[in-house]
């Protein structure tokens, strides 16, 4: 598994990261740390596009992590 926390950072930071982490490591799961519903929105978008299936957890301090699986999995 792979974990990215891209908290603290503005758009596209944390796209352009989990970009970089999908295709550095397209058959593993990966977790984003977000502190922004855009941030959260924009990174779940880019998984779908990516046919990654996207499941969201509000952390504490109305921070999320995602949970992206790749395809097939």
């Amino acid at each position: 598994m792979v974990e990215i926390d891209v908290r603290g950072f503005g758009c596209p930071i944390p796209v352009v990261k989990t970009k970089k982490a999908i295709e550095k490591n397209p058959n593993e799961q990966i977790t984003v740390l977000v502190e922004t519903t855009v941030s959260k929105e924009n990174v779940s978008r880019l998984a779908e596009s990516k046919k990654y299936s996207v499941q969201v957890e509000e952390t504490a301090g109305n921070e999320y992590r995602i949970l992206l699986n790749p395809p097939g999995k």
